[in-house]
């Protein structure tokens, strides 16, 4: 009997919504194969696969371009979900390793499965339409459609998808381990030593990254983005590239006539001098304004109001111990020095104990906010004027580091503190007036030279 003879053999089944529909598939005239319950289940099983793989994709892109910063201040809110994201992605090879695994499964379980399915349909070009078929669900459906939803807010994705994932990775532990110890070894023997850590962006280089992204989008300010770099820069900078040097320092001859001292002090705009005695290089201590004031409001109410009465202070009474630092020691840690020991003024020496020049707790805030002036801070020219031929004149004094802020540069500072030291360092000689030359795309010019310093150059980008 064919399948269009058969007929139900309860009458009263004929009118059921199951016997209609057999009816109206017996009336398309559709393959034997369709009518069977293995083909619907099969059908089924493949959606279900092609969902699974859309879930596995979809997670592996809202965890790994997931900001773990934005994680950890959702878990800090209490949103369990980003605790569990933060926990997986704290191993990305692990996490990578079980998502690829359970995916490549359910793809090709949906593949094998969608060609059995087609082989009992059309036979022979069962193979070529089952691998278009399935290439168009996993590409729109597995891959585009879930990643293109995860990258929109990758947080909030990860935050939903991150506990079925954990149980995927703990599931898929021992595998992915030994599929890791595997590679590892074919890498080996090819030489290759592999370190999972070591092609991830430090903390300090993402950020870095993003700043001047920002920047170049135009959605960063450059003066929120020098700030920002300049903070993060401390720990990379040491004393020696922000230090007055010793030639600029002002200081005190602690055996000069007391009258001649004060004076020095009431004409400086300093609140901290250093004291030497006998030669330059024998720092004795620091003297500070409001100390000077105090001793000598003293001597004066002692003697009536007699200024003579100077004539007995002694500055090394009152000044303050030296505070000495390394040349090599980091900004970030020099801070937390001025910081714990409530001061503000250091004197950098070198590995021989030889004096450098000075640093204080300003200079090292300038790094950050840029230049601070205040009322008694003397008005100078500007250490590099723009000109109209598009060059710069350039003090050779400026550092690297301030150039390059000002203008957006990327001159190279790890050989040289200033543009004087970078030009002597390349040419490997003194200029003189007049010499011109070229490296790292630029133009230097040497202005004007005394003795041994180039204070003067003319910069133009190439």
């Amino acid at each position: 009997m064919t399948p269009r003879q058969m007929q139900p053999a309860d009458p009263s089944a004929a009118d059921s919504p199951t016997s209609a529909l057999r009816d109206r598939l017996l009336e398309m005239d559709l393959p034997p194969a369709v009518l069977e319950t293995g083909f619907w289940i099969t059908a089924g099983a493949i959606l279900g696969l092609v969902l699974l793989s859309a879930f596995f994709s979809g997670s592996e892109t809202a965890l790994t371009a997931s900001s773990r910063g934005k994680l950890r201040a959702q878990a800090d809110r209490g949103a369990r979900g980003a605790q569990v994201a933060l926990r997986l992605t704290e191993d990305n090879e692990r996490l990578i390793g079980a998502i690829l695994l359970g995916n490549n499964l359910v793809n090709i379980l949906a593949a094998s499965l969608a060609t059995a399915l087609f082989a009992r349909l059309l036979g022979d070009s069962a193979v070529a339409v089952a691998t278009l078929v399935m290439t168009v669900l996993i590409l729109v459906f597995a891959e585009v459609l879930p990643k293109t939803y995860a990258i929109t807010n990758p947080e909030s994705a990860a935050g939903r998808v991150a506990r079925p994932i954990a149980l995927v990775v703990r599931l898929f532990a021992p595998v992915v381990a030994a599929v890791r110890l595997l590679v590892r070894g074919l890498l080996y023997i090819f030489g290759v030593r592999t370190d999972p850590s070591s092609h991830i962006l430090s903390l300090h280089e993402e950020i870095a990254g993003t700043l001047a992204l920002g920047h170049a989008q135009g959605t960063v300010e450059k003066e929120h983005r020098d700030r920002l770099l300049g903070a993060l820069d401390l720990a990379h900078r040491t004393v020696e590239e922000v230090m007055r040097h010793r030639s600029s320092i002002e200081m005190i001859d602690a055996g000069a006539p007391p009258a001649q001292i004060v004076a020095q002090v009431i004409g400086s705009s300093h609140t901290r001098l250093p004291l030497w005695k006998d030669d330059p290089e024998n720092i004795v201590g620091v003297l500070h304004i409001r100390d000077l004031w105090r001793e000598t409001d003293r001597l004066l109410r002692d003697a009536d109001g007699d200024y003579a009465a100077l004539d007995s202070l002694d500055v090394l009474s009152v000044a303050r111990p030296p505070y000495f630092v390394p040349e090599t020691t980091p900004l970030d840690e020099q801070m937390e020095q001025f910081l714990h020991r409530r001061s503000h003024f250091a004197l950098v020496v070198d590995e021989y104990g030889a004096l450098l020049g000075l640093i204080t707790l300003e200079d090292i805030l300038e790094e950050i906010v840029g230049e601070i002036e205040d009322e008694f801070d003397i008005d100078t020219p500007a250490p590099f004027q723009p000109m109209e031929d598009g060059s710069y004149l350039v003090e050779g004094g400026v550092t690297i580091r301030d150039l390059n802020r000002a203008t957006d540069w990327d001159l190279p500072d790890e050989e040289a503190n200033t543009i004087a030291g970078l030009v002597i360092h390349e040419a490997q000689t003194i200029p003189v007036e007049g010499q011109v030359f070229s490296f790292h795309g630029f133009r230097f010019e040497v202005v004007e030279r005394q003795e041994n310093r180039l204070t003067l150059l003319r910069l133009r980008k190439l």
